[in-house]
Formats: structure tokens, sequence, C-alpha cells
């Protein structure tokens, strides 16, 4: 009867489950390359709204870094009250950032957003290395979304036009409206308002 033979290792040191690490591939997808999907519009179509998207996550992006950076270097006697609001602003502008990337990705796109992606290509003012006056930063953060705004208008627009409803509802339900109402907030705290007045009987 023959005997079965155990297999060899290749060598005494070799790991099966050794991760490979340092793994590098060419592109599987070109940034300007659209995967093909059965989504009913054109590739046209499909192209500009990515393009679009694209622009509003690298915004959106630069923006949250904005909100992070005021609410970090904010002082003075509102300290409290705008530490906290630019806070809250910053949580509400990053949860649209998945919202964007991933609409990009259901159209068949490439996600710009790795940080030099956006220096490249944001259309946010940058803000200077130090520390500006609170008004300034309330005045630029309003600029920011104002920046914003134009974009998601031209962009509903388009998007109405070439009849991308899901980008469209996308645009104005989950990003317009939420830049409108954090325009509003902001920019009451640069009414130029004393708080307390002399009283005249």
């Amino acid at each position: 009867m023959a005997t079965r033979t155990a297999p060899t290792n290749k060598s005494a040191n070799t790991i099966e489950g050794q991760p490979r690490l340092q793994q590098r591939s060419r592109e599987i997808q070109g940034s300007q390359q659209l995967r093909s999907l059965p989504l009913g519009m054109s590739e046209e179509v499909i192209g500009q709204s990515v393009t679009l998207l694209n622009q509003v996550l690298v915004d959106t992006i630069a923006l949250y870094h904005l909100y992070k950076k005021h609410h970090w270097q904010i002082s003075g006697p509102t300290f409290y009250e705008l530490h906290l609001l630019f806070d809250k602003h910053a949580e509400a502008v990053e949860n649209t950032i998945d919202l964007v990337a991933e609409r990009v990705q259901a159209l068949g796109g490439v996600t710009l957003g790795m940080p030099f992606d956006v220096a490249e290509h944001t259309k946010i003012e940058r803000p200077p290395h130090g520390v500006e006056s609170v008004p300034a930063m309330l005045a630029r953060t309003v600029e920011g979304h104002a920046t914003m705004i134009r974009t998601l208008r031209e962009g509903i627009e388009l998007t109405e036009s070439n009849k991308d409803y899901g980008t469209n509802d996308l645009l104005v339900s989950d990003l317009l409206r939420m830049h409108e109402l954090q325009i509003w907030l902001i920019s009451q705290h640069l009414i130029d308002t004393p708080l307390a007045c002399d009283s005249k009987e």
C-alpha cells in the first residue's frame, strides 16, 4: 500500500497569511472616464453632472475645513456661542460630503477628494495662515457659502435641463437649503447692533 507524503513548505520562514504589502497598480479607471451604467441618461449628460458634483465636493470639503479653522481660532465676548455654532455648521457641511461623493460614484464617475485635489480645484477663497478678526471670519464664511450657492444654482438649472433628477434633488433638498440657512444664521452676527440701548423717558 502506497504511503502519502505530506506537502512540504516552500520555505521554513514562509507564512501563508502574510499580507502582500506595498502593492501598486495602474489606474483601472481614469479620473475623466465614466463607467457605463444603465441610468437612462447620455454619457454627455452624466459627464456634466460628474464635473459639477466634483466641483461641489471639493468646495464642500474646503468649506468644512474653513469652519473648523474658525471654530478653533474664534475669540472674544462671543467665543462660546460662535465656537459651538461653527462646530455645528461644520458637522452639517461634513454630512453632505458623502452624499455628493457617492452620487459621483453612482453615476459612474471618479470622486476628487484628496487634499491636493481640493487645493487645486476649490473656488472657496483661501484664508490666511494666521488668525483673522471675528467679523472677518464671519464674513469669509458667508462668502464661502455664497460661492457654493452660485455653483449649486447653476447645477440645479443644468440638471433640471438635462433631466438628471437624482442629482437635481440632491442639490436642492440636501445642499441648497442647508447653505441658505447657514448664510442666514451666520450673517445675523454681522449686524452692527449695540448690546444695550439708552432708554429715554
